[in-house]
């Protein structure tokens, strides 16, 4: 997805591009497309009034599988902000075994700091190209470490030092190099040893600072070790830039870089978060489900999280919550976790007109996906236009009559129809398959005349 400038992310262009991806649920659009734009205001504020204008974090209501998830990812790659989906059943309330919700905004962290690092190591590329190249010239032409004397009297016009005759060679060998002659020698080089976890195995149980802590100690206590390792050429020099652009990237810039993004242009997508929501039996596993909430509320009210990057504050982080509350309302939440979610959207169950819509109009359509699958193996297919809308009337049916899930029934769907196509690909080679009315319900007809679908279709 092509990323705006920042300058550039208007209400407007923000629909427009979520539009391409995400077909209907106008409201949720136009909601998270303000919280953007407001961002953008918020940066142009004076300093004395920027820091007393809290986001204004959004919940999303609605059926699994009509666009929630879609619509804050494609929000984050839109924005270039970085971004995270966790769901709430995963944390626990501190005192039990399992995540810490403060885990999720070091994640966030780390993703940015990586983001931040590819970008800077996208800009000394040109450099550690060049750099790479002169270590492997210098493994496949060791330098001398002792010269040989100089010869005693007047110079020889027509003799030819040692050292032109190593720069010519030296020369030779680069040119070499560049037109991918010696691509597949195998040479000797000097790797790093990638650092162990100290604490691994307890990983996801709330200790990764206690193992960071560790693993920066011992790192200081014992150098860093090499390995020697034989490498083709071409193996090397992607080992030597890396190691170059490392060399090259200012890592306390990046850190810098990345936790303002964090502070600032951050979102975290909180899914699943009906599931701690529900109210009633205080026993058994539902006792920490209000813990959870009372341990997000200061993240989302604004705190300060340590990171191994250092502290980051979450006063401005935008928080999208996510829930289809079947069983739950937003109501159940506590008051404070409401109060910290003033704008409150409801998504629309999908129609068959928005199915047959999702099966063609996205950039990412089903039926474009398949196509282009099938097309590496030399098979088109030909959707007739009543053929989709055949599809899309079953989808709709299959989750009326079971479980609604939304367009993931389409998945399902698609597979179940083109199983047979998908086995025989590669013996039909240079064919055109025609997907009509009557393939679909031929292919269907047990979907639609058995009345335990869920035999057929999860």
């Amino acid at each position: 997805m092509k990323r705006l400038k920042e300058n550039e992310l208007t209400p407007v262009e923000i629909v427009e591009e979520l539009d391409k991806y995400i077909i209907g649920q106008d409201k949720a659009k136009r909601a998270v497309a303000i919280a953007l734009r407001n961002r953008y205001r918020r940066k142009n504020l004076p300093e004395e009034l920027r820091d007393e204008v809290a986001p204004k974090n959004i919940i999303m209501i609605g059926p699994t599988g009509v666009g929630k998830t879609e619509i804050a990812r494609r929000l984050s790659n839109i924005s270039g902000a970085p971004f995270i989906k966790v769901e709430a059943t995963k944390y626990t309330e501190v005192g039990y075994v399992g995540r810490d919700v403060e885990s999720m905004i070091r994640d966030l962290t780390n993703i940015a700091v990586n983001d931040v690092k590819k970008e800077m190591s996208e800009e000394v590329e040109g450099i550690a190209k060049e750099r790479a190249e002169e270590d492997l010239l210098d493994i496949l032409l060791p330098p001398i470490s002792f010269p040989r004397q100089k010869p005693v009297g007047p110079p020889d016009a027509n003799q030819i030092t040692s050292d032109e005759r190593r720069k010519s060679t030296r020369e030779k060998f680069r040119e070499m190099l560049r037109k991918g002659e010696l691509e597949d020698k195998v040479i000797e080089i000097e790797v790093k040893q990638p650092k162990t976890q100290v604490l691994g195995m307890f990983a996801g149980m709330g200790l990764e600072d206690m193992d960071l802590n560790l693993s920066n100690m011992f790192g200081n206590l014992f150098p860093e070790k090499k390995k020697r390792k034989k490498v083709t050429v071409k193996e090397a020099r992607k080992i030597l830039e890396e190691e170059e652009k490392d060399k090259l990237i200012d890592m306390d810039k990046v850190v810098k870089v990345a936790i303002e993004r964090v502070e600032q242009m951050g979102i975290v997508f909180l899914d699943e978060i009906d599931k701690i929501a529900q109210k009633g039996s205080t026993h058994g596993p539902d006792v920490s489900r209000e813990g959870v909430q009372r341990d997000i509320l200061p993240i989302v009210e604004g705190s300060t999280v340590s990171t191994k990057y250092g502290a980051v504050k979450t006063h401005h982080i935008l928080f999208i919550a996510a829930g289809a509350f079947h069983m739950s309302k937003p109501s159940d939440l506590i008051p404070e976790l409401q109060g910290r979610f003033p704008i409150r959207v409801e998504l629309n169950s999908l129609t068959t007109e928005d199915l047959e819509k999702i099966l063609t109009q996205p950039k990412n359509a089903l039926v474009k996906q398949y196509k282009a699958l099938l097309e590496t193996e030399g098979v088109t297919l030909d959707f007739r236009p009543e053929a989709i809308r055949e599809i899309a009337e079953i989808a709709s049916f299959v989750n009326a009559q079971t479980e609604n899930i939304g367009a993931r029934r389409l998945h399902t769907i698609m597979e179940l129809l083109l199983e047979d196509i998908s086995f025989n690909a590669p013996g039909l080679k240079d064919q055109t398959i025609p997907i009509t009315v009557e393939y679909v319900r031929e292919k269907l007809k047990d979907v639609l005349e058995n009345k335990d679908l869920s035999k057929y279709i999860l």
